[in-house]
């Protein structure tokens, strides 16, 4: 149950000893904290915090005290609580802090592009913009362009360019293809310029005077300009009425244009898929549109003096082939990446269910392709399901994360156990029990350990709040209890069966004490025991462990239930976030005042995005477990292996990434409660689910795990434990978590298959 985590991070000699036994925490250049209850100093000492302190002033609220943990234990420290930009990013901050919700990261709302820093701003600009080349514009991204794009793409236009001139009335654009082929051969520190109409006179002053800044495109434009070329001629194909009246134009869209429009929209889809080259997507989504203008309008020019004093229009410059930092960029607030991930629902939704009979595809094929599918559709539903819980109340929220917040992985679990009960084969279910185990092992070790190390290596020592990762252990420790009590009690119930035994007792070494009435007492060698659980069909499954499930399976949403409760009841006011513009994030967002913050998906569009998803989802999952067979019994690794690592980790691929994203923000506490709230939430709602959908449908799946799922989990659970205890870590400790995980993972690699498998 997620308290308050936001930390102060201070160093351990700024701890002094206060007047009667208190502890004050020192801050350098700072005045000394007010006391609880009372306003935040009007005038702090230090410049990088006056304007924070000044909104405090203004609002007038108190501080908040915040636990914080030291080797000689907690120390009260006042911190003024979280700002937001707005009321909905505050909602949003407050639900990462608040039992049953999803931990988001990305920003929910449209940030101005005015506040965003210089390197973002570059990553959203048309490449139009003119400048004074200082250097060379050789560099290893330009040049990788002209080995992988370049060469192909100006061998072509060659090819269209020797075309047109053999046709001799396209002559023209043989002779424009020409030059456009040692543009895109290499583009860079060149400009494509569009002759304009009636504007030379004012667009020469104007570019004086700019300094050669980018010349910006009119709606107005017309399509071909009648301002003269620079060796005095018009343009060669007149007005726009006459361009499209002359035969040139047609044998030039006939011949010409068709082939260059695909050349250029598969370089366009490729460098768009790379990321790191989308300035190159750019210029070529450009170089389409300049398919369809006169060639006598365009005028390519290297020199940056010269082109910025013609009375023209930039169509397209560019410098660099390459930048690194566009695994930034976003579309409509989705990472690009994600985004391109897109690709793998449509390939696999054409390969599984346009190819039922494998003709072109194989199943191991369409598992890989379908499993990677699911981890953009994970991503815009809890993307969906963060902004409509921004934008609405928090009981809509609590609903949404409690329906929805699972649906992934349950539409995963419920249809490979469908799949299973229909076959008659009982691995699906050790497969899925083998998942949801391996959920456990990852958000337990691996997330937290993971970003203990990358935001240790980041921050060197990174602080939590301690007693929001006690609550959230214990409640851990209490769920996983709860959800494996009934294994529990069936290993004092079970028995020892075992195959392949041979009687090993010979008759003359028998002693009196071996006789019994009914002749001696065997001794047996036998192999490959296990231990076995009743028999589901007897009366002792029936009488006994099978109430123990369905009592475990009531039990455990009500405390999820009760934590609900005290976040959105009785302690709701402990989440208060503040904003910019507010003082006080309210319950229910007023959009009526907040007409300034544009979210990027409204509650409508948000909705309808969560529900495609969720179809997109279930129609994956479906290919998925059809085509899960071959790799079970033909990969020769354990099927608990593939259902504790790849079946448990991918659907939480989102809850990764964030994890890691706070991490590198210092803010180690919601990462750990990414963690926390995965684990509880299996053992909470997805198991009880489970065991609700087989009591009405019989899918062959009971709350009964193997020893090595048993044992694994408890030992992650006290470990976890062990570690969070003193409310600090580094990346040494994360490497410990991680370290143990696989080691766990390896014995799931080298168990045996589950019997009959």
């Amino acid at each position: 149950m997620a308290d308050v985590g936001l930390q102060t991070s201070v160093s351990l000699d700024q701890i002094q000893p206060g007047p009667a036994g208190s502890t004050i925490v020192g801050v350098e250049e700072e005045e000394a904290p007010p006391a609880i209850g009372q306003s935040a100093p009007a005038g702090p000492q230090s410049p990088h915090l006056r304007a924070r302190a000044h909104r405090r002033t203004q609002s007038d609220q108190p501080w908040t005290m915040f636990p914080f943990s030291t080797p000689e234990g907690f120390v009260a420290v006042n911190k003024p609580p979280s700002w937001a930009e707005n009321e909905i990013e505050a909602l949003k901050i407050a639900n990462n802090y608040r039992f049953g919700f999803k931990k988001w990261k990305s920003h929910v709302t449209a940030r101005p592009l005015e506040v965003r820093s210089d390197v973002v701003k570059e990553l959203y600009s048309e490449p139009r913009t003119v400048k004074l080349i200082k250097g060379s514009t050789i560099s290893p991204g330009n040049v990788l362009y002209s080995v992988l794009f370049g060469w192909w793409v100006a061998a072509f236009y060659f090819l269209v360019a020797g075309l047109m001139m053999l046709t001799y009335i396209g002559r023209v654009y043989g002779q424009h293809c020409f030059k456009l082929a040692k543009y895109f051969f290499w583009p860079f520190g060149k400009f494509v310029q569009k002759d304009r109409e009636g504007e030379e006179h004012s667009l020469h002053n104007s570019s004086v005077h700019n300094s050669y800044e980018s010349f910006e495109s009119s709606e107005s434009t017309p399509l071909v300009s009648s301002t003269r070329s620079r060796n005095g001629r018009r343009g060669c194909c007149g007005t726009t009425t006459e361009y499209w009246h002359k035969p040139e134009t047609y044998v030039w869209l006939v011949l010409g244009a068709p082939l260059l429009f695909v050349i250029h929209a598969l370089v366009y889809f490729v460098c768009w898929i790379l990321v790191v080259f989308i300035p190159v997507a750019k210029v070529n989504g450009h170089a389409i549109k300049m398919l369809l203008m006169p060639p006598g309008s365009i005028r390519i020019e290297s020199d940056s003096m010269h082109a910025a004093q013609q009375p023209s229009e930039v169509i397209v410059c560019t410098y660099q082939a390459v930048n690194v930092y566009y695994y930034k960029y976003t579309v409509d607030g989705m990472n690009i990446v994600l985004v391109n991930l897109l690709l793998f629902v449509v390939l696999a939704l054409i390969a599984g269910y346009g190819d039922k009979e494998n003709h072109y595809t194989s199943p191991t094929a369409k598992f890989v392709i379908s499993l990677l599918a699911i981890i953009p559709l994970a991503y815009y539903i809890g993307l969906s399901i963060a902004s409509i819980a921004a934008q609405s109340n928090f009981a809509v929220g609590a609903v949404l994360n409690a329906t929805f917040g699972s649906v992934v992985e349950l539409t995963l679990y419920i249809t490979a156990l469908v799949k299973g009960a229909e076959h008659a084969n009982n691995c699906y279910s050790e497969l899925v029990k083998s998942a949801l185990t391996g959920t456990l092992l990852g958000t337990m070790l691996f997330i937290p350990g993971l970003c203990m190390i990358i935001g240790g290596l980041k921050h060197h020592e990174q602080f939590f709040n301690l007693r929001s990762a006690g609550v959230s252990s214990t409640l851990l420790f209490v769920s996983v209890a709860g959800a494996f009590a009934p294994t529990i009690f069936s290993k004092f119930y079970g028995s020892i069966v075992c195959s392949s035994c041979n009687n090993v007792t010979s008759w003359s070494n028998i002693n009196d004490s071996q006789l019994t009435a009914t002749g001696p007492s065997s001794s047996f060698m036998c192999s490959d025991c296990h231990q076995e659980v009743f028999d589901q069909e007897g009366t002792l499954f029936n009488e006994h462990i099978k109430p123990l499930i369905y009592t475990c399976a009531i039990l455990l949403p009500l405390a999820y239930i009760s934590g609900l409760l005290f976040t959105l009841k009785t302690h709701s006011h402990i989440y208060d976030v503040k904003t910019e513009d507010n003082n006080t994030a309210p319950n229910q967002p007023d959009h009526n005042d907040s007409h300034s913050t544009i979210a990027h998906w409204s509650r409508l569009k948000g909705v309808t995005i969560l529900l495609v998803g969720t179809v997109l989802m279930s129609l994956c999952a479906d290919l998925v477990t059809e085509n899960m067979q071959p790799i079970l019994t033909g990969s020769g690794v354990s099927q608990y292996f593939i259902g504790v690592t790849l079946l448990a980790l991918v659907p939480d691929t989102p809850e990764i990434v964030n994890g890691i994203q706070f991490a590198l923000q210092n803010n180690l506490s919601l990462s750990i409660e990414v963690g926390s709230s995965i684990a509880v939430q299996v053992c909470l709602l997805q198991m009880p689910v489970l065991v609700l959908v087989n009591t009405i449908h019989e899918i062959g799946f009971q709350l009964l795990f193997i020893d090595l799922h048993l044992w694994s989990v408890l030992f992650s659970v006290l470990v976890m434990n062990y570690i969070f205890m003193d409310g600090k870590c580094d990346y040494f400790q994360g490497s410990a978590m991680c370290i143990v995980y696989l080691i766990i993972v390896a014995m799931y690699f080298f168990a045996p298959n589950p019997e009959g498998c």
